[in-house]
């Protein structure tokens, strides 16, 4: 099975020092044993370069570009890209009006208009809750510490 990563979690694994940095890591290796695959979309690798360069005090990881780039070039090889494809907008369209999506969720929301686009079901979160609503479209988020 596909699933898809959920920025946190490429955030703590590609920063060893984060506390939650094992949790992350030991979820990534199970899903692998077990057989499944991960997977990021660029949208992904967009917030990570945001958050990785953020000050800490506005809740980055205040990183240079230059560590931020050999961190990104990291994950790029441990979740292989979804390919963007132009059936993303229009079921991201559909979701946020159906769902009634408005701020930052909206972000959420293209992450599984591109899951559903894409055929996956899962995706790998710290932020579960931000999926709950649509487990009726059968998406499930799986926090990383369940695996």
């Amino acid at each position: 099975m596909l699933y898809l990563s959920d920025t946190n979690v490429l955030l703590r694994l590609a920063d060893r020092a984060h506390p939650i940095h094992p949790v992350a890591r030991s979820a990534v290796r199970k899903l692998r044993s077990a057989g499944h695959a991960l997977r990021a979309t660029t949208q992904n690798f967009v917030e990570f370069w945001n958050a990785a360069t953020r000050p800490p005090t506005r809740n980055g990881f205040g990183f240079t570009p230059v560590v931020a780039e050999r961190r990104l070039r990291l994950v790029e090889r441990l979740f292989p890209l979804l390919p963007d494809d132009p059936a993303i907008y229009p079921e991201w369209r559909r979701l946020v009006v159906a769902f009634g999506v408005s701020g930052a969720p909206v972000y959420d929301a293209r992450l599984v208009a591109a899951m559903r686009v894409h055929g996956l079901t899962h995706i790998l979160t710290w932020n579960t809750t931000d999926f709950a609503r649509y487990a009726p479209l059968g998406i499930m988020a799986v926090d990383p510490g369940t695996v």
